[in-house]
C-alpha cells in the first residue's frame, strides 16, 4: 500500500468557508492551501515569544538570533553545557519538550523488539537523547537531530575522541507528537535523505500507522504506509519484520 499524501491539504474554497475550523487545526500541523490542484499557501500556528527567551515546544523554532538563522558554530556555543535537548535544522534551533506517556509507551515497544533482533549483531540500537550530525549539501552546513531511535552500523569508525558519534545511521525512527508532525514528516525527512540515511520510520500514534521511507543515493526510493495488523519489513535489514499492532500494544 503506497502512501501518497502526508500533508494536510485543503482547497481555497474550503479554507474560505471553514476558516475557523482550520485555524484551530493548524495548532497541530501546518495546513497547505491549494488552488486548481497546486499548493499556493501554508497556514501555520504562531506563538508569541515576547515573554520568554526560548519557546519550549516541539516543531516550533525555539531560538532567534537577531532575527536571523544561526550558524553551526553558534549552535554549538548556544547549547554547550546545556542539559536541555536541542535540534538544529537548516539554521534554526529547536528546544525539544519532554515526551508524553503515549510516546514513551510506543518507544518502549519498539526498543524492546529492536534490541532483541539486533542482539549479537554488529549494528547498535541507540535511543534519544543522542545527537546525530548530518551534512547538508544544499546549505553547505550541518544539521543536528535527536531521533527517538536509531540503528548505527558505523559507530566503530565514526565515534570521535570526545565519544561523540559523527556517523550516518542506517535507520532512524521518529514517533510523532501533535506539535512535531510537520517537522518530522517534512523537515526531518529531507534532512535524513540528504544526510545519507538509508531508511526512515515515522510512527504515527494519531492514525495508528507506520510510514516507511527508504532512500537510494540520497533520493526517495519507497514510501509505504502500514496500518493495524499489517507487517512491515525493513528495507535495509533483511529479516527485520514488525507488526504494527505490536508497536501500539497497550497504547
Amino acid at each position: 500500500m503506497v502512501f501518497k499524501d502526508v500533508l494536510m491539504k485543503v482547497n481555497a474554497t474550503d479554507m474560505k468557508n471553514f476558516f475557523g475550523r482550520y485555524l484551530k487545526k493548524c495548532a497541530e500541523e501546518d495546513i497547505y492551501i491549494s488552488k486548481n490542484g497546486r499548493i499556493i499557501a501554508k497556514l501555520s500556528s504562531y506563538e508569541d515569544t515576547r515573554d520568554g527567551y526560548m519557546t519550549i515546544k516541539e516543531g516550533i523554532a525555539a531560538y532567534s538570533h537577531s532575527s536571523r538563522r544561526v550558524s553551526y558554530k553558534e549552535f554549538l556555543e548556544i547549547t554547550e553545557g546545556n542539559e536541555q535537548r536541542y535540534e538544529y535544522i537548516d539554521g534554526e534551533v529547536y528546544l525539544l519538550a519532554s515526551p508524553g506517556f503515549t510516546h514513551q509507551s510506543i518507544h518502549s515497544n519498539l526498543y524492546e523488539k529492536l534490541i532483541l533482533w539486533f542482539s549479537g549483531k554488529t549494528c547498535r540500537v541507540l535511543s534519544a537523547p543522542f545527537d546525530v550530525t548530518l551534512n547538508s549539501e544544499e546549505t553547505n552546513s550541518k544539521n543536528v537531530l535527536q531521533p527517538d531511535l536509531l540503528v548505527a552500523c558505523d559507530h566503530h569508525e565514526t565515534t570521535n575522541s570526545n565519544d561523540r558519534y559523527m556517523g550516518i545511521p542506517s535507520l532512524v525512527i521518529e514517533i510523532l507528537s501533535p506539535e512535531s508532525r510537520s517537522k518530522d514528516m517534512v523537515k526531518k525527512l529531507n534532512v535524513y535523505m540528504e544526510g545519507g540515511v538509508n531508511e526512515y520510520w515515522v510512527i504515527d500514534p494519531k492514525n495508528r500507522q507506520v510510514l516507511l521511507y527508504s532512500f537510494i543515493n540520497k533520493k526517495l526510493d519507497q514510501m509505504v504506509a502500514y496500518k493495524q495488523s499489517e507487517v512491515f519489513n525493513s528495507v535495509c535489514f533483511k529479516g527485520l519484520a514488525i507488526t504494527v499492532t505490536d508497536i501500539f500494544n497497550n497504547v
